[in-house]
């Protein structure tokens, strides 16, 4: 018997491709014809993504075949969904970071903030979140925490004094970043497709046996620097329109089921989030600390190690020296990143007129502002201009290339992301004319007479459990539409539900499979399910917490939560004028 539970494992793949569509073909029949056919789809390519039987990118691409082939939506109208405003803003911010990547520009910036501030265990772990957060802001999750576990693994080296290890790797670790970030971008960033074959393994020696204390204090801090990575990674993502695909979902869900809202972009998600950010991830860093870190009274009583310290600080100085000073790439670099974060905060911020009121109305969007910015990039040049060759005709001419090259951006953005959005679009877009979501809407309706408060309470808990089984983008494209058909039934501002519901998408902490960054960090082979675990709970519990929070304070002033948008109700108008057509036609085909 148990050789052919074995077996049967070992076949589990073709299993749940094969006997799912069959599995799931009774809903064609108990629900109304559409919606049933596109419950049915949904329902499929749901349990694919789930069990990552497909590569995600493969299971988003189904709807370009099964939704013309069941008659639900046509491919004129599917195809495009592939490509929305939404998906050129994402790869507008992929080839940005790959600039940054591009350049080393992200590993000055880390190594910069550990030189400020300090060794120190309990300042050092808030200085790979600090780091590691702001990065992932703009950065991949994935790309971010792959980046930064070599950082943290030559610290730990040097402090369990594996001096002459360290060295010889110093100069590898200045090259490796790019090329594991390669890897990492070709996951999917925040789905974490097939996280045991692609997820990158970083070796951390233990330390040295000395004392039993000495050892406990140094494999727990060794715990503390290797998870703080990517619970800030996940954190950091959070703050912005673009740090991490569940935002994406959420923007492009807007503009498929309500193109005249005009609430939501880059500008009004920063002021929303960021306090949200900064908030959780000083809690984050406290809890760490106390965990693994020496916050807590018993570490605190112990001497001070300064020698360990003095190793430190020596490796965070060396692998800064490594860099050498600015060049003139890493320059533009900065400058060309700062003038994308300007123009995205200031280009519609709600609480003042942008820049962008100087054109017409709703055409000019956060993609317009990221595609010029990165068509600049492939035309600077990424050395200084040298025009000696007038005077000295012997002066050789060297071809300046630019910052950005196609081949680079070609092998290191995400394509699979960029799919995978697509197919949560066309999604959307299938419930919205299959009348799915209207079916789903209409059978939630108890939910309307709970508080709104604590329906945002109970979505929250929902989707942060759920998001520690399946990739926080296929969460995400999951329920969103169902919180928005949910809002509009109950007469809500649909960002009421569905933003704490995207945010709750990236409250994957607990397990190891549950994002890639999670995945990275476990494997070092220092961290146990346990300590993930342990760690993971209370963080989702405080995520829920705080969104909760943010979302019926400052979160009300920002979006105005309290007020039904017009915007909606021009969705409903029209909605009700489909039912009746839809009724009409039904009444005429019985005559």
């Amino acid at each position: 018997m148990k050789v052919f539970f074995l077996r049967l494992w070992d076949f589990r793949r073709i299993i749940i491709l094969v006997f799912t569509p069959l599995v799931f073909l009774p809903v064609i029949f108990l629900l109304p014809r559409q919606e049933g056919k596109c419950l049915y789809v949904i329902l499929i390519m749901a349990t694919y993504w789930c069990s990552e039987v497909l590569p995600l990118a493969i299971t988003a691409l189904l709807p370009i075949c099964l939704f013309p082939l069941f008659g639900i939506l046509p491919s004129s109208k599917t195809c495009p969904l592939y490509f929305l405003d939404t998906n050129a803003l994402f790869f507008g911010g992929l080839v940005m970071a790959v600039m940054i990547e591009e350049w080393n520009l992200h590993r000055r910036v880390a190594l910069s903030i550990l030189k400020c501030l300090g060794v120190n265990p309990f300042m050092l772990i808030l200085g790979l979140m600090l780091t590691t957060s702001l990065l992932s802001m703009w950065l991949s999750n994935t790309a971010t925490t792959t980046m930064m576990m070599p950082i943290a693994s030559a610290v730990l080296g040097r402090l369990h004094g594996d001096s002459a290890e360290m060295e010889q790797n110093g100069s590898e670790k200045t090259e490796g970043p790019q090329e594991k970030e390669l890897s990492a971008e070709e996951t999917d960033e925040e789905a974490a497709e097939e996280r045991e074959d692609e997820v990158q393994e970083f070796e951390i020696e233990a330390p040295p046996p000395s004392t039993a204390n000495e050892f406990t204090y140094d494999k727990n801090f060794a715990k503390g620097m290797l998870i703080s990575i990517p619970y800030a990674a996940t954190i950091g993502g959070i703050s912005t329109l673009t740090g991490t695909p569940p935002n994406l979902v959420l923007d492009g869900q807007m503009k498929s089921l309500f193109p005249n809202s005009d609430e939501l972009n880059f500008g009004s998600w920063f002021l929303f989030a960021v306090p949200l950010y900064l908030i959780f991830l000083i809690i984050a860093w406290i809890w760490i600390a106390f965990l693994y870190g020496g916050l807590n009274p018993r570490s605190l009583m112990k001497k001070k190690n300064k020698e360990a310290e003095k190793r430190m600080r020596a490796v965070i100085l060396s692998e800064y020296s490594l860099l050498g000073p600015m060049t003139f790439a890493e320059i533009s670099v900065a400058v060309f990143f700062g003038l994308f974060v300007i123009l995205l905060l200031t280009r519609d911020p709600k609480f003042v007129t942008g820049w962008s009121s100087a054109f017409r109305r709703r055409y000019v969007s956060d993609a317009v502002v990221v595609i010029s910015i990165v068509i600049l990039t492939f035309i600077f040049p990424s050395r200084k201009p040298s025009f000696k060759w007038k005077t000295n005709p012997e002066e050789p001419q060297r071809p300046n290339r630019p910052l950005l090259t196609w081949h680079n951006v070609q092998h290191k953005v995400a394509w699979n992301v960029i799919l995978l959005l697509g197919g949560g679009f066309a999604i959307a877009k299938a419930c919205e004319e299959s009348g799915l979501s209207r079916w789903i809407g209409t059978n939630l309706r108890p939910l309307e007479y709970v508080s709104p408060s604590m329906a945002v309470l109970a979505i929250t808990l929902i989707i942060a459990a759920f998001t520690e089984f399946a990739s926080n983008t296929a969460s995400s494209v999951i329920f969103l539409p169902i919180l928005a058909e949910l809002a509009f039934d109950g007469k809500q501002n649909p960002l009421y539900l569905m933003v704490p519901g995207t945010v709750a998408c990236s409250f994957a902490f607990m397990l190891p499979v549950a994002t890639a960054p999670n995945a990275i960090a476990f494997g070092s082979g220092l961290l146990k399910v346990k300590d993930m675990m342990k760690a993971g709970l209370l963080m989702n519990i405080v995520g829920i917490i705080l969104i909760n929070t943010a979302l019926n304070t400052w979160g009300r002033l920002i979006f105005k939560f309290s007020t039904f948008p017009k915007w909606a109700e021009t969705y409903m108008n029209s909605t009700s004028r489909e039912v009746m057509n839809i009724g009409q036609v039904i009444m005429t085909t019985s005559d």
